[in-house]
C-alpha cells in the first residue's frame, strides 16, 4: 500500500468531526499555498499583462463602474 492510499484508507476511519477538521485544514492550507504563488507571480511579473490590459482597455472607454 502506498503513502497515500494509506492516508485515504485513514480519512476514510475517521469519525465525522475529525474529518470536517482536516477538511478545514486542508482547504486552509490550500488556500495559503495559493496566496503564496500569487504574491510570488506579481513579484515576478507574470501578471503585468493583466494591469497593461486594463489600461488599454480603460483608454478605449471600455470599462464599466461596478
Amino acid at each position: 500500500m502506498t503513502t497515500v492510499q494509506k492516508i485515504k484508507t485513514d480519512i476514510q476511519a475517521l469519525p465525522h468531526e475529525d474529518y470536517m477538521s482536516l477538511l478545514s485544514w486542508i482547504h486552509e492550507r490550500d488556500w495559503e499555498e495559493w496566496d503564496k504563488q500569487l504574491e510570488n507571480d506579481i513579484v515576478l511579473g507574470k501578471l503585468d499583462f493583466l494591469v497593461h490590459e486594463a489600461m488599454e482597455e480603460k483608454k478605449a472607454g471600455k470599462l464599466v463602474d461596478l
